[in-house]
């Protein structure tokens, strides 16, 4: 498969631009894998959880009026792990040690996206994928000057709602401690 030679030759370019990379992994937004450079680490389940990642990172930009999604940071208490769209059908997921410089990751990171993205429309081309032929939702305006443009090339639409169901998550709302009442005072 050419594209996957492809995309697999840039992520080793990748890894020689960025010391403390460890790993990387290209894969669809339905979480199949593209290409992959993560040893140590298995793919399929690296791909899956990216995609879980992502639909709750949809959801929260939206929820917060943010936006496309463009990338996502998690850090652990070894290291990063780092998503950046690859286009509208496509991810890019690094992993790097926690000594990693984050602003040259973050570079390194949506150029890459970016190329991948490339990639992926030149070689598999629009019409393809699990979500085919689905209507992309178009969100509401939000309220406020219009945002400067954005290069698309490298933004990731998120998956109809109805491809993607995410739960809702119980919410706690914080209770005021309950005093008992004060003994009135005879007057």
């Amino acid at each position: 498969m050419a594209v996957e030679t492809d995309v697999l030759d840039e992520l080793r370019r990748l890894r020689t631009r960025v010391p403390g990379l460890t790993g990387s992994l290209a894969a669809t937004v339905d979480g199949l894998v593209v290409a992959h450079d993560v040893p140590e680490t298995e793919p399929e389940g690296l791909a899956a959880l990216t995609a879980a990642a992502l639909g709750v990172a949809y959801r929260m930009a939206d929820a917060a009026a943010r936006g496309d999604f463009r990338e996502l940071l998690v850090r652990g208490s070894h290291g990063y792990v780092a998503t950046y769209a690859a286009g509208a059908t496509a991810v890019l997921t690094l992993l790097a040690e926690d000594r990693v410089n984050v602003g040259r990751l973050h570079l390194e990171g949506r150029r890459s996206g970016a190329r991948i993205a490339d990639l992926v429309a030149t070689r598999v081309g629009p019409g393809t994928g699990r979500h085919a032929g689905r209507p992309t939702p178009t969100p509401a305006p939000a309220p406020g000057p219009a945002p400067g443009p954005a290069p698309e090339e490298h933004l990731a639409t998120a998956p109809p709602a109805t491809a993607r169901p995410i739960g809702t998550l119980p919410v706690r709302t914080p209770q005021r401690p309950t005093h008992p009442p004060r003994p009135q005072t005879g007057t």
